[in-house]
């Protein structure tokens, strides 16, 4: 059987792979695993984005945990970043965000904070999983009293909006700014944060039904971002994704600036200023060729992980790094948050925009972006990590991967949140690494359906 938890949570189609049952399940084991530690009541706490499931598996979720005694706070629609930020200010005992991110709304996701702010571990993501299939065998139901009960809180929210603003107190009086808010989480607080620090601002998709996130709009679909930047003669545009953990930019004339490129403009403006600890970026191997010759150039030293902004965060507090990331748009500010945060990026990106003085395409010519192409191709989810197998798949990756040796990269890995094996070929002619992407992920498809 595969494996319950990926690269981001527990991931599907609501009311389908993702039922109220196996939320309420999640709810009992989450809770259960993540406070047996502790002799007191334990307190989770519990945000989601604007997708129309979040009720039905949040109530379903919350159930679980009061079902083994644990007290839930609900803090209702909110960023991933900030459930985070506020599990460590309130100190309780985990956090839960019901999410899928950047995926279309009929999936769902949940995925699980500690009481630090930090993403689970693989080990304790494990403990979870073992409990629900062992139909949490050992585990005491109370009754009466000792039964966990629900508290609801609206003013969540403006907490983070306060530490963002904290954190990155940048003045934006006489800049314009196009914020794309993917009819998700961000609707509000990137709005109002903006807005509180001066900025003329422009919201589009920032009128959520609950059905409408990420449709055509976000960081996963820039094309309205950036017509709508340079039709208002606007400075920048931002776009967060579903749950507001990441962020891509617009430059003033409509050019997208993905994460690799915002990482190497915070990150050079950090490291001229002192505050970039040991001259280091944590970044995956997704990240572009480019990405690496810049640190190169600069002085940065680069280290590397697998895909996942988890991973990312892991290395980070491996070496004591406080800025890490992935070319989409995940950033880590590990000195004031501790998972991606697409909030904090923009003003970081912001604030090194004032502070210079420069336009975002100035700013952006730090870093040559190498051609890239990236494919994506369909397979069953309960097929993907075993691509590999099937000799002829193997066989065509190698032969492509010589093809490139030398002038470029060939990378092949299973999605970590949908059902997709992802082709990246990266090379100095666009056109033809387009069609060998296309071709191999056409073959990888069409062998293991």
């Amino acid at each position: 059987m595969a494996r319950l938890f990926g690269t981001d949570g527990v991931r599907g189609v609501a009311n389908d792979e993702l039922t109220p049952m196996l939320a309420m399940q999640l709810g009992q084991a989450g809770a259960y695993v993540l406070s047996k530690e502790h002799e007191h009541k334990a307190t989770i706490m519990v945000g989601c984005d604007t997708r129309i499931s979040g009720d039905m598996l949040a109530n379903a979720l919350m159930a679980g945990a009061c079902s083994v005694g644990a007290n839930v706070v609900y803090v209702g629609v909110i960023p991933t970043p900030a459930i985070a930020y506020l599990t460590r200010k309130y100190r309780v005992d985990a956090g839960v965000v019901i999410s899928a991110s950047h995926n279309p709304v009929e999936f769902n996701g949940i995925k699980f904070f500690d009481g630090n702010g930090f993403k689970l571990p693989d080990a304790l993501e494990d403990e979870i999983e073992a409990l629900i299939r062992d139909d949490m065998k050992d585990v005491n139901f109370p009754t009466g009293p000792s039964i966990g009960k629900i508290k609801y809180r609206t003013d969540a929210r403006e907490e983070y909006i306060n530490h963002a603003v904290r954190a990155v107190p940048v003045n934006l009086r006489g800049m314009k700014i196009v914020v794309d808010c993917a009819e998700g989480a961000s609707y509000y607080t990137s709005v109002e944060t903006l807005k509180e620090l001066g900025a003329d601002v422009v919201a589009i998709h920032n009128s959520p039904d609950g059905t409408n996130i990420n449709a055509n709009c976000g960081s996963t679909h820039m094309q309205e971002l950036m017509a709508r930047v340079v039709y208002e003669h606007a400075d920048v545009g931002l776009a967060f994704d579903g749950d507001a953990d990441r962020l891509l930019a617009v430059d003033e004339n409509g050019k997208e600036i993905d994460g690799d490129v915002i990482m190497s403009i915070i990150g050079c403006h950090m490291k001229k200023n002192g505050k970039l600890k040991d001259n280091t970026i944590v970044a995956t191997v997704m990240s572009n060729l480019g990405f690496f010759q810049m640190g190169e150039k600069q002085g940065i030293h680069m280290e590397q992980t697998k895909v996942g902004d988890r991973y990312v965060l892991e290395r980070m507090l491996e070496i004591g790094a406080n800025l890490g990331g992935e070319q989409s748009g995940h950033i880590i500010f590990l000195d004031e948050n501790t998972t991606g945060d697409g909030l904090l990026s923009a003003l970081h990106l912001l604030d090194v925009m004032v502070d210079t003085g420069e336009k975002l395409s100035e700013l952006s010519k730090v870093m040559t972006v190498l051609p890239q192409a990236l494919v994506g191709a369909k397979v069953p989810n309960h097929k993907k990590d075993s691509y590999m197998e099937y000799t002829e798949i193997a066989e065509a990756i190698e032969r492509v991967s010589k093809k490139f040796e030398g002038e470029g990269r060939v990378l092949i890995r299973p999605s970590g949140t949908e059902p997709l094996v992802r082709v990246m070929i990266e090379g100095k002619d666009k056109e033809l690494i387009e069609k060998e992407a296309k071709q191999l992920a056409e073959l990888i498809q069409n062998v293991m359906l």
